[in-house]
């Protein structure tokens, strides 16, 4: 589990690092986004990495690794979105941001632990494409949850399932910067 961890730290790094040059560039101007707008923002990068693994066809230029951090950082937006509404000004500092982003990245992190000690870290065996695929299904779960203004009757809500696509995402990036790649 350690080198699981180990992992999930470094990617979760390289993820806050270009989170944080972000926001020095362009402020935190995602806070006007609704969560809706978010999970749409991820809709279009987890579609985008299905359409090259189907396709094998990349025209735009940016790798598949640069769709699954931005995948990661749009959810960390959407957490702090649906956990702070409007607690929170439209602008904040930087590290008002990163203290925020490091918080919800750590619970992702809990949570990835707990579950991988129950699953018994299924998702090493998985390929990357099964993963994006549950990204997918994910946001068709939250559209749905959206769409009937957050209320559920049996299922997680909203912020369950952007933790779960965070750390779908992580395990893609692991798999793409470790020796053993499952398919691309």
């Amino acid at each position: 589990m350690s080198e699981t961890v180990q992992q999930y730290t470094k990617v979760i790094s390289k993820c806050r690092e270009i989170f944080e040059k972000k926001t020095k560039d362009y402020g935190t101007a995602w806070r006007i986004l609704r969560a809706s707008s978010l999970t749409d923002q991820i809709f279009i990068k987890a579609q985008r990495i299905r359409t090259i693994q189907e396709t094998g066809r990349n025209k735009v230029g940016e790798d598949i690794e640069s769709e699954f951090i931005g995948i990661i950082n749009y959810c960390v937006m959407a957490i702090i979105q649906i956990k702070n509404g409007n607690e929170l000004p439209i602008e904040m500092s930087v590290s008002e941001t990163i203290n925020l982003y490091k918080k919800y990245t750590k619970e992702a992190q809990e949570l990835m632990e707990t579950k991988n000690h129950d699953y018994g870290e299924a998702w090493r065996e998985m390929r990357i494409s099964s993963l994006t695929d549950l990204i997918l299904m994910k946001l068709l779960r939250v559209k749905s949850i959206e769409n009937n203004k957050g209320k559920t009757i049996i299922s997680e809500g909203i912020d369950a399932n952007y933790f779960d696509m965070l750390n779908y995402a992580v395990f893609a990036m692991i798999h793409l910067t470790s020796k053993t790649t499952k398919d691309a």
